[in-house]
C-alpha cells in the first residue's frame, strides 16, 4: 500500500497575460489529476499576492485543490500544472501525514 498525504495545490484562474481560464479549460486539468490520484476537492477561489525572482508583483486569485496522494503524485502534478498553464512557478504544500478514508462497509 502506497503512503499518501493530504496536498494542498494553488492552481490559477488567469494566465500570464491577464486571461481569464475557462471553466472547460480547468476540466481538463481537473481530468488529468482525477487520472494520476482518484480523486480532488476543488476549493473556492483565494486572492493572493507574490514577487518571483523577476521582482514583479502578482496580485491574484488562486484556486485551492485539496488531493490525497503521494508525494511522486504530487510531483507529477505540480510539473503537470507548471506546464498545463505557463506557470512562472506553483506552489503546492503538505496539509497532513495522517489520511483515513474509511469506506461505508454497507454501500
Amino acid at each position: 500500500m502506497k503512503k499518501v498525504e493530504m496536498w494542498e495545490i494553488l492552481v490559477p484562474t488567469m494566465s500570464n497575460e491577464g486571461k481569464p481560464y475557462r471553466t472547460r479549460y480547468h476540466r481538463v486539468w481537473d481530468k488529468k489529476v482525477y487520472e494520476i490520484t482518484g480523486g480532488l476537492t476543488i476549493l473556492s477561489p483565494v486572492k493572493g499576492k507574490w514577487v518571483p525572482k523577476s521582482e514583479i508583483l502578482y496580485e491574484e486569485r488562486m484556486i485551492p485543490v485539496r488531493i490525497v496522494c503521494s508525494k511522486e503524485e504530487i510531483e507529477k502534478i505540480i510539473d503537470f500544472t507548471i506546464k498545463y498553464y505557463n506557470q512562472i512557478a506553483v506552489i503546492a504544500y503538505k496539509i497532513s501525514d495522517d489520511v483515513i478514508i474509511k469506506y461505508n462497509e454497507a454501500a
